[in-house]
């Protein structure tokens, strides 16, 4: 017995020196904070861009970390982009192909992943889709598109619950709520800090629109582009500023006055966006709002009908900007919070925090709102990342990554065996520096179409010097843009015999990338089919 008792010690004592070689031969899995908003514009952050607004906090992962210029999506909408992410595939193959269908649960997501691999995870925000995300230990969503003022937050433990105050803020609370007094300091953890905004309808919290609507912002070079060297697409698309934003909701012209000055809805949601948004503020934060939006609309009644279109274009885009921009505010204030408590309690030098935005978004360009296209404001989303001792501070790249690659990252850094139907890339090679030559181009495929905004169903090809697109079903047009002459995308050279050699050769790549991507006419006619025969409208 003795000799029984002493061979079991001595297997623990080896254990133990096991467990303890390796603990200190191999370093701690890090630390992965995912924050993501809603339509965050990369020319609203001011590391990319500093000519609308400030950014200082958003800015301090890309000073520590890297910043990325060729970021990019795969179908730029809310929810496909975001089972994206969580699938780490392509739209045609994760099934979210629009913000119709609902998510198909079966799908395996890197959250599940890394929760079954011992991580603790939490989501906080703005999922859009589904009430019970996979692979979270703790989770407070709202539900679909969620409100700025006193949200509703579908919870893990609690059902739905109604929080009151300013979304950006409370979604901020939550999330450094967990960090202080739920997470596990002897686990790795994945924390979603997903915000709503800046998405529309753009409400500001107090502390920003009593500064926001007294700013004037410079107008974009194209705000009044008429669209001639486009094709069909860019000329039908419902996105403009002036005629199809709306003015109740987006605006915040009152209902009322909409009526006295005989302007007609935009859209079946107009005025009810405004009912829905700023009738859900108490009677305190009502009064709040109607002090400084009262006398907006103050001046709109007495100007209005002497405004030239031209006039009118150019105050729609500055409350735009004012409620848009002003939006940003609390998120950049929010970013800081969770940055500055990283810090305090020695939390930073182990932890991944990335941001980003679910896709890119006009802010005036071509007259525009809104994205889904695969042109460059739509196309671009904003990511900075940060990690400690494996990312040198201060590094910008210029890499063709996506959306889809977020996953395979993810996994990869925790050292975690990537599925292999995953499409994407890990991008800890670029954080080390390790590859010069990441992706020679990335592939688009936008599908929610006939729907809100009338953006034409297309794909496409995309490299750091060109982008050749396809736009079908109701039409059958190619364009193709030269990305280092023509920046904004004005000219379609696509008949031009000077890229005669481009054109071929781009449509080879796009043709190989469908089928490396499982991509097929077949499956667009299944989704076409699908969508067009589908029951329930959703905005």
């Amino acid at each position: 017995m003795r000799i029984f008792y002493l061979v079991i010690l001595l297997e623990f004592v080896f254990a133990s020196c096991k467990v303890k070689e390796n603990a200190k031969d191999e370093p701690a899995r890090p630390n992965i904070i995912f924050i993501m908003s809603d339509d965050h514009a990369y020319q609203a952050i001011s590391a990319y861009d500093d000519k609308l607004t400030q950014t200082p906090n958003i800015d301090r992962i890309a000073n520590e970390g890297m910043l990325f210029t060729n970021s990019c999506l795969t179908n730029s909408i809310c929810a496909p982009s975001r089972a994206v992410i969580l699938t780490g595939k392509h739209s045609h193959l994760n099934g979210k192909t629009d913000n119709y269908f609902p998510f198909d649960t079966t799908q395996v997501t890197f959250p599940q992943l890394l929760q079954d691999a011992g991580y603790q995870t939490a989501m906080f925000g703005k999922l859009h889709f589904g009430n019970s995300p996979k692979g979270f230990d703790q989770f407070k969503i709202l539900p679909g598109q969620g409100a700025y003022y006193n949200p509703d937050f579908i919870t893990k433990n609690e059902g739905t619950v109604r929080v009151e105050g300013y979304t950006t803020d409370i979604i901020t609370d939550m999330t450094i709520d967990w960090l202080d007094k739920e997470r596990d300091p002897e686990k790795p953890f994945m924390l979603f800090y997903l915000h709503k905004a800046p998405h529309r309808e753009w409400l500001p919290a107090e502390r920003h629109y009593k500064e926001f609507t007294k700013k004037t912002f410079p107008e974009p070079e194209t705000l009044f582009d008429n669209y001639e060297g486009r094709g069909t697409a860019a000329k039908t698309a419902e996105m403009n500023l002036l005629t199809h934003m709306n003015w109740a909701g987006d605006s915040k012209i009152t209902p009322e006055l909409m009526d006295e000055l005989g302007i007609p809805e935009t859209c079946d949601w107009d005025k009810s966006a405004f009912a829905r948004e700023v009738g859900r503020q108490n009677p305190e934060q009502r009064a709040k709002w109607d002090a400084v939006y009262g006398p907006i609309n103050e001046w709109f009644r007495d100007n209005y009908k002497k405004m030239s279109k031209k006039e009118l274009m150019q105050w729609r885009y500055q409350r735009y900007m004012q409620d848009y921009l002003g939006t940003i505010a609390a998120v950049d204030e929010g970013v800081g919070t969770v940055l500055d408590y990283l810090d305090e309690q020695g939390l930073a030098e182990n932890t991944i925090v990335v941001y980003t935005s679910d896709q890119g978004f006009y802010l005036g360009e071509h007259g525009w709102f809104d994205k889904r296209f695969i042109y460059n404001e739509s196309f671009k989303t904003p990511l900075l990342v940060s990690w400690p001792n494996v990312i040198k501070p201060g590094i910008t790249n210029t890499q063709m990554v996506q959306n889809l690659d977020f996953a395979e990252t993810f996994l990869d850094a925790a050292g975690i065996d990537v599925p292999k139907d995953m499409q994407g890339e890990s991008l800890v090679p670029l954080f080390k520096g390790e590859i010069a030559n990441f992706r020679d181009a990335v592939y688009y495929h936008y599908y929610e179409y006939p729907s809100v905004h009338m953006v034409k169903r297309h794909y496409g090809i995309v490299t750091e010097d060109y982008k050749l697109v396809h736009f079908y079903y109701d039409v059958d047009e190619w364009e193709l843009y030269d990305r280092k002459k023509d920046k904004n995308e004005m000219t379609n050279v696509y008949n031009d015999p000077a890229y005669k050699e481009v054109v071929e050769e781009l449509t080879i790549k796009l043709n190989d990338l469908r089928v490396k991507y499982k991509d097929s006419p077949e499956l667009d006619s299944v989704y076409l089919h699908n969508f067009l025969n589908r029951e329930t409208p959703s905005h």
